[in-house]
């Protein structure tokens, strides 16, 4: 099982990297751009993650290999997007999904080797997810897609809370991960095809 973790991770990392590399590509940044905007969703929440629980060293330090991943990502990108003009919108908004996926259940399942509430292990879960696609928005000068009308933090929630309920309800790990990754695709993945959004709140200013 932990082999699989670790393998789920790296593909969970590589996940996030292609889609900051993705991003580069499209904002025409240099190699270096590229592969800083792939770091910064594939490590950035894991980052904040162990920091908030206390791990040292973070993940990333202890373990090279999720750099490695990351370069090879970004020059894969490289190559890829040079055999290919146009890169579409949505190739860039499924491969973060799956990203999303992947690394929020990972989040919430280290959260709850560190601290036994389950409440933390969804909050840390949400927050491998998310925050590191926060970073990238940031340094783009983009308004997170966090903070807009996706439906995105609200697919790491249902997946995280069903891991977490899974768990607690005596689920094997592997079916309580699978139900949980399975969940937060799918609600993401919906939320693209079907260009699903939270309503926006528009208050009247006085004037």
């Amino acid at each position: 099982m932990t082999d699989l973790l670790y393998l789920l991770d790296l593909i969970g990392v590589a996940f996030f990297a292609a889609s900051g590399a993705m991003m580069a590509a499209r904002l025409r940044m240099d190699p270096f751009g590229m592969i800083v905007l792939a770091a910064l969703p594939a490590i950035g929440g894991g980052t904040l993650r162990d920091l908030a629980l206390g791990v040292r060293p973070v993940f990333w330090v202890d373990d090279p290999t999720y750099v490695l991943v990351i370069v090879a990502t970004a020059l894969t990108a490289m190559l890829f997007i040079n055999h290919f003009n146009r890169l579409p919108e949505r190739l860039v908004l499924v491969v973060d999904a799956l990203g999303l996926a992947l690394f929020c259940i990972i989040g919430a399942r280290k959260a709850l080797m560190f601290e036994p509430s389950y409440t933390i292990a969804v909050v840390m879960g949400v927050i491998t997810g998310v925050a590191g696609g926060m970073l990238r928005d940031i340094v783009c000068r983009q308004i997170p897609m966090i903070l807009r009308k996706e439906v995105y933090a609200t697919a790491c929630i249902a997946g995280c809370s069903l891991y977490v309920l899974c768990i607690h309800l005596g689920s094997g790990e592997r079916l309580a991960m699978l139900a949980g990754m399975s969940t937060t695709a799918a609600i993401r993945l919906a939320a693209i095809a079907w260009r699903l959004q939270l309503p926006a709140f528009h208050p009247k200013l006085r004037t």
